[in-house]
């Protein structure tokens, strides 16, 4: 539906998680007869959910903590990780930063180039460990990294900026074509972000595995307020959804949606799954995790960008080791912990037992869903409150 904005401008309605809720059906099932499983490329994942490519987030430990535990953890590898052999002393002096000096310090943090040969060792450190190594690079460098990457075993290679097309134009004449880019790497490529339905099926027509969808609704990010773009996820990913079936219909070959950004509890990972995407990526919610490098900080990937910043580095609590916060047991009753038990439940609650088939739940506009009937939890600022 199109809304007048004025005489010369109409505009579609776009809706995000909060706007909406997932209609149950006549059908439930039991939780542990639900499979969340899922397939990208050659790989069969235990668990829809994959670690944003955020130094604050994913090292190779957590990398290897996330894939022990069916997840997959996306290293950035233009990062902290691949600029310094002493990570973890950057990752201190960041978390000690006050805040009216974070960004400008960061950006000097930042500024040492990356070294080739860490990037071989960090994935070679994910590997050793008998889990696939993911790791991430932006369109501008991975021509220049990817090879070096491959040859260090890994897995799936991550190209990915704020947003990501198939049709970058450049005066240089050096723009990526991602199409003959992804035609020559021997594994599972997945782009983006996008945030429509053409961006997303020009992406899929490169030859990509997996889309990222999702442009600035990060806990960390600034890019709706800094550029101005972006589109609420659910929207975005439904979407990116029609795009994949009228691929799907070209081509005969399917290509993954994972929804990126703007999640925060297990209730907004099932939004995301119903609105038609295969698995999530996620940022903050496993920044709070006790083993997160942030060490109590979150920033993105643009966070650090020499001239124009389009991240914050935020605080977040780490209140649960990772295994709490994406598999269980949950201790607290808001959501953030245990989000794929939660993506479980709610298929079975609905009566869906895979992820194709929770795709198509019914979801309606629900502007009440969070706050009807919630009075004393907002007073009392527990639960949902």
């Amino acid at each position: 539906m199109e809304v007048e904005i004025g005489k010369g401008k109409k505009a579609r309605q776009a809706y995000g998680f909060d706007d909406i809720a997932i209609v149950p059906s006549r059908r439930t099932r039991d939780p542990q007869d639900v499979d969340i499983g899922w397939k990208l490329g050659p790989h069969l994942l235990e668990l829809p959910l994959l670690g944003s490519a955020m130094d604050g987030v994913i090292s190779p430990e957590t990398a290897i903590k996330l894939g022990q535990l069916g997840g997959l953890g996306v290293l950035n590898l233009e990062g902290i990780f691949s600029r310094y052999e002493d990570a973890d002393i950057q990752l201190a002096k960041i978390a000690k930063l006050p805040k009216e000096k974070a960004t400008g310090a960061m950006q000097k943090i930042y500024q040492r180039p990356v070294e080739p040969k860490l990037i071989a060792q960090r994935i070679e450190q994910i590997k050793d460990k008998g889990v696939m190594a993911a790791g991430s690079l932006t369109p501008q460098k991975v021509r220049d990294y990817y090879e070096i990457a491959l040859a260090a075993g890994l897995d799936i290679l991550v190209i990915q900026g704020t947003v990501v097309s198939a049709e970058h134009v450049s005066s240089n004449g050096a723009a990526l074509n991602l199409k003959d880019f992804i035609s020559q790497v021997p594994i599972p490529v997945i782009v983006g972000g996008c945030a429509s339905y053409q961006t997303a099926l020009h992406l899929m027509r490169t030859g990509a595995a997996a889309v990222l969808v999702g442009v600035g609704p990060g806990a960390a990010c600034t890019t709706r307020g800094v550029l101005g773009v972006g589109v609420p996820q659910a929207t975005a990913i439904s979407d990116a959804t029609a795009a994949r079936v009228q691929h799907l219909l070209e081509t005969g070959t399917y290509v993954n949606v994972i929804a990126d950004g703007g999640m925060r509890t297990g209730g907004d990972i099932a939004k995301a799954i119903a609105c038609g995407a295969d698995a999530v990526m996620v940022g903050s919610p496993l920044a709070r995790a006790k083993e997160a490098p942030g060490l109590g900080y979150h920033w993105g990937m643009a966070t650090f960008h020499p001239t124009l910043p389009r991240g914050a580095r935020v605080q977040v609590d780490q209140v649960a080791t990772l295994e709490q916060i994406v598999i269980g047991p949950a201790t607290e009753n808001d959501g953030t912990l245990n989000l794929m038990g939660a993506l479980r439940t709610a298929m079975a609650t609905c009566g869906y037992e895979s992820i194709h088939d929770f795709q198509k739940a019914e979801v309606m506009l629900a502007p009440s869903i969070k706050t009807e009937g919630k009075g004393l939890q907002q007073a009392q600022h527990i639960g949902m409150g």
